[in-house]
């Protein structure tokens, strides 16, 4: 089977395309041939080496994949069934998806919904999965398309161009913030109502600001949450599921205390199986057609490393999916 494989040398992290053994696959009770895997900023800074993210080697990244079952111990997966897998530590601390199959446990997959294919499963992946389970954190939180405006930061990401094609499909008004204006009419054929730049949002935050917003989804973190927090109306709810722009939340308790705004920590990689399914359901239902095709640059194993450092150095539009055979 090929693989991209990970190893450390002097500290630098080595991602390299190679033919291995089955032999070496994990220990886990199901295995699948891996048609399809993509590309997620967690797995961009495994495989540059950039973030704290592997810290096993050697190791096969890929935190998705969607495949066929070739091997199963588990009675609720057979042979020839397709499925899906997105976090649980894959392509982390256990061999992942960029490659041509996967060991893993029974209990971390997803049998393929209806309506999706294994490419479509990828077009949505890890980045689509988290934008629903934000979705549904802002629904939690009682927001509704009468709340008023959602804006979303980081629009332009895997995440974020999910978001926007999510809220529109269920009837939301939708700012969709971008530090790349030249993809303002990505954003706006997604579903986006308008675009804002993201230097809008440059001035520090203050600790109550003009309420603007509804509800919100950030993917970004640091000042921009900070900032965004600030602005929310009365009643609002904030999924926050990223650290992009910086880990650190210089915010005040005032929009908590005055104007009832929640923040909701939004995680995908321990779902539990019950919400993931739900999720994974919604995300077959709702999105349209048209963002599949939109949203989605295909890449081989071999173009991996390069797209990785060009994702993190802010120069990819949407989701990049990775055809593993």
């Amino acid at each position: 089977m090929k693989a991209l494989v990970l190893e450390q040398q002097d500290g630098l992290t080595l991602a390299s395309l190679r033919e291995i053994s089955t032999e070496q696959l994990p220990a886990g009770n199901v295995t699948v041939d891996v048609n399809w895997s993509s590309i997620n900023y967690k797995d961009a800074l495994a495989v540059t080496g950039k973030g704290k993210i592997i810290r096993d080697f050697p190791m096969v990244p890929g935190i998705d994949f969607a495949g066929t079952v070739s091997a199963s111990e588990d009675p609720r997966y057979q042979v020839g069934q397709n499925v899906l897998l997105t976090g649980w530590g894959v392509g982390e601390t256990h061999w992942g998806g960029l490659a041509e199959q996967a060991r893993v446990n029974g209990d971390w997959l997803v049998p393929l919904p209806s309506g999706l294919d294994q490419r479509k499963a990828m077009v949505i992946g890890t980045a689509g999965f988290t934008a629903m389970l934000c979705v549904m954190a802002l629904e939690d939180g009682g927001i509704t398309p009468e709340s008023g405006e959602i804006v979303v930061t980081g629009a332009s990401g895997g995440v974020g161009s999910a978001a926007v094609a999510l809220l529109h499909a269920l009837g939301y008004q939708v700012c969709a913030v971008s530090g790349r204006q030249q993809n303002a009419e990505y954003l706006l054929s997604l579903g986006a109502n308008f675009v804002i730049e993201r230097d809008s949002f440059s001035d520090a935050p203050r600790p109550l600001e003009k309420q603007r917003w509804g509800g919100a989804i950030d993917v970004v973190g640091g000042d921009m949450l900070a900032k965004i927090i600030a602005q929310m109306d009365y009643g609002s709810t904030v999924a926050a599921c990223g650290l992009a722009g910086g880990y650190k939340l210089p915010t005040t308790v005032m929009p908590f205390i005055l104007r009832n705004v929640r923040l909701q920590g939004v995680d995908s990689v321990m779902t539990p199986p019950a919400r993931r399914a739900q999720a994974w359901k919604r995300l077959a239902e709702i999105l349209p057609e048209s963002f599949y095709q939109l949203a989605t640059t295909e890449i081989s194993l071999a173009d991996v490393p390069k797209t990785a450092e060009s994702l993190l150095n802010n120069k990819v539009t949407g989701r990049v999916i990775v055809k593993t055979r």
